[in-house]
């Protein structure tokens, strides 16, 4: 009986998305989608997970990526989630906000700002975060549970706090060090092979070892796109 629920479940909740890629599951009992969501392969989204457009605004995952309980996204622009990454219970992405600096209006008069988010391939971002608009999150980045992130998040480095704040480097540094050589073993066994998923990291990380910053990048190209109040022309 619990295979049929899970099976009707999967196809109902499919039918809601404006693109599904192969095997996607949705397993749980309540999900709102309300405008464009598209979902690439594999994908597998919890219980009471809400996802909204607005006008133009788009929300967009790659492969083997999803949601857990209770999450909320959010977009009048466009949200963009990359491959293999996550993002835990309770989580926010909005990439929508009032201006509520340099002005006394009451806040509902106030305009609203809004610019895409971007969020990288291998990356987690872990329980009540919240991430606000215009945020790029770099390849293999992890963001610490209960964070407010306003600011980029370099590929493979670890942030957490409010507002968030760099931790540290997952390979760089004495601590990466000692975790590398305390649980070496763990990561022979467990860790993420080819054979596995049919992926490899190694592109994401080389590209991370010479600076390149491929969400931030994207992020830009989505900005200049749909934000060109972002730009004003320059004085003639």
């Amino acid at each position: 009986m619990k295979k049929t629920i899970r099976a009707w479940r999967n196809f109902y909740h499919g039918l809601k998305f404006d693109k599904r890629g192969r095997r996607c599951r949705f397993p749980g009992r309540f999900l709102e989608i309300d405008g464009h969501v598209e979902v690439g392969d594999f994908c597998r989204f919890r219980n009471n997970c809400v996802l909204r457009t607005k006008g133009q605004g788009k929300i967009v995952f790659g492969t083997y990526s999803g949601l857990s309980y209770f999450c909320f996204l959010e977009s009048t622009k466009y949200i963009k989630i990359g491959n293999f990454s996550a993002l835990a219970e309770f989580c926010v992405l909005r990439d929508t906000n009032h201006m509520v600096f340099g002005t006394t209006e009451h806040w509902r008069l106030t305009p609203h700002i809004a610019e895409p988010i971007v969020i990288g391939d291998c990356v987690a971002v872990l329980s009540r975060c919240y991430i606000g608009p215009g945020v790029a999150i770099g390849d293999g980045a992890i963001i610490a549970p209960n964070s407010y992130v306003s600011k980029d998040v370099p590929p493979y480095e670890i942030w957490g706090g409010n507002p968030a704040k760099r931790i540290g480097h997952r390979t760089k540094g004495p601590v990466a060090k000692m975790m590398y050589e305390k649980y070496k073993h763990l990561l022979d066994t467990q860790g993420m092979k080819e054979a596995r998923y049919g992926f490899s990291d190694e592109e994401i990380q080389e590209a991370a070892e010479t600076g390149e910053f491929r969400a931030a990048e994207e992020r830009d190209r989505l900005k200049k796109e749909l934000c060109p109040e972002a730009f004003p022309p320059a004085d003639q």
